[in-house]
C-alpha cells in the first residue's frame, strides 16, 4: 500500500505519550490545554462582540469568573452522573471523579453551570443574560470545537465501527475498544464530526446575523436547536457506555430537551421582541442614562451605584437653580 492510500484510509490516533508532558515537577495534560484554549478563544470572541454591540470593556471577564467554574463542575458531575459504571465499582478509586485531565466533561453539564455563571454575572454586571448570551454563541461553538480535539488525543468517545476512508485508528489495547473486534478495526471520528458540526454553526451564525435579528435570545435559541440535532445523531453513533431512558441515552434527550428549549426561545423572542435591541443593559443599567439629577438640599441620584464627581463651578450653578443635570465624566 503506497503512503498516499495509506494516508487516505483512516485517520491515525495521536501517540499516546501526547496525551501528557513534563514541565518541572509539574505534568500537564493535553485535553487540559485544549479546554483552556477554548476557554479564552471563547472570552475574546465574546468580549469583541459584546463591546462592539455597546457592552462593557471587560464584563466578559466577569462573566468568565462565574460562568467557567460553575460549567467545569456541574460539567463533571453530570458527565459521572450519566457514566456511573466507569466510577462505582468495586475497588473503584473515587478520586478518580476528580480527574478531569482524563477527560468526561459533559457539555449539557457545562451548559447547565454556565448558564448559572451567567446569570449571577448578568446581576452584578448590567448586562442583560439573552445579550450576552447571543453574543457568546460563536465563541461558545469554538470553544467546544477545540474541547473536542481533546477527545482526540485522549483517544475517547468514537463511534461505531466504519469502513469509511476518514475512520479513526483506536488501539486494540483501549479500555472502550469493543471485545472481538479485529485489532485493526476502524472507528466513526465523532470528535471529527463535532468539529466540523460547530465550525458550521459558527459560520451560519455569523451569516444570518447580517440578514435577520439574531437579537433578544434568538442566537442562543439557534444555537440550542443546531447543536441539540447534531448531538442527537452524534450520540446515536457513540460506543462509549452511558446510563439511559427508555431505551435512549441520556444525552440525546438532553438534546432533545436543547432543540424544545431553543423553539420556546425563538418563539417567545419572535411574539416578545419585535424590534431591534437598542442596548445590552438591563433597565436602568445602562450608562448613557447616567445623567445625575439632583435638588438643593436632595443627595445626587448616581447610576449603578457609582459616585460621579462634581466640579467647583457646577456645585456653585446648582445653588441659583432649582435643579441641575450633571453627567458623569
Amino acid at each position: 500500500m503506497s503512503v498516499t492510500t495509506s494516508v487516505l484510509a483512516s485517520i491515525p490516533s495521536p501517540p499516546i505519550a501526547w496525551q501528557s508532558f513534563e514541565i518541572g515537577p509539574f505534568r500537564v495534560h493535553t485535553y487540559a490545554i485544549c479546554i483552556l484554549v477554548g476557554i479564552v478563544l471563547a472570552i475574546w470572541v465574546t468580549s469583541t462582540r459584546l463591546t462592539a454591540r455597546g457592552g462593557p470593556k471587560g464584563a466578559t471577564f466577569d462573566f468568565a469568573l462565574w460562568a467557567v467554574p460553575l460549567g467545569i463542575i456541574v460539567a463533571r458531575l453530570y458527565h459521572v452522573a450519566t457514566h456511573p459504571a466507569d466510577y462505582f465499582y468495586p475497588g473503584a478509586d473515587f478520586l478518580r471523579i476528580f480527574y478531569i485531565w482524563e477527560g468526561g466533561n459533559a457539555i449539557f453539564g457545562a451548559l447547565l453551570g454556565g448558564a448559572l455563571g451567567v446569570y449571577i454575572a448578568s446581576r452584578t454586571t448590567g448586562v442583560k443574560f439573552l445579550s450576552f448570551a447571543d453574543a457568546l454563541i460563536p465563541g461558545l461553538l469554538l470553544a467546544q470545537a477545540a474541547g473536542r480535539l481533546g477527545n482526540y488525543f485522549n483517544h475517547e468517545l468514537f463511534g461505531l465501527p466504519t469502513t469509511l476512508p476518514w475512520g479513526l485508528e483506536i488501539e486494540a489495547s483501549n479500555t472502550a475498544f469493543p471485545a472481538g473486534l479485529p485489532a485493526d478495526t476502524l472507528f466513526q471520528p465523532t470528535f471529527l464530526y463535532e468539529i466540523l458540526w460547530n465550525l458550521a454553526g459558527i459560520a451560519l451564525v455569523l451569516i444570518l446575523e447580517r440578514r435577520v435579528n439574531l437579537r433578544w435570545g434568538r442566537a442562543l435559541a439557534f444555537y440550542l436547536i443546531w447543536y441539540g440535532i447534531g448531538r442527537s445523531w452524534l450520540e446515536s453513533i457513540r460506543i462509549d457506555p452511558s446510563e439511559t431512558f427508555l431505551g435512549i441515552r441520556t444525552n440525546i434527550w438532553a438534546a432533545f430537551a436543547a432543540i424544545a428549549l431553543g423553539i420556546v426561545i425563538a418563539l417567545w423572542s419572535r411574539r416578545a421582541h419585535t424590534g431591534l435591541e437598542l442596548s445590552v443593559y438591563r433597565n436602568g443599567r445602562d450608562p448613557k442614562d447616567s445623567a445625575v439629577e439632583f435638588s438643593q438640599g436632595e443627595p445626587a441620584r448616581y447610576h449603578v451605584g457609582k459616585v460621579a464627581s462634581l466640579d467647583a463651578s457646577t456645585q456653585s450653578t446648582s445653588t441659583s437653580t432649582s435643579r441641575s443635570k450633571v453627567t458623569k465624566p
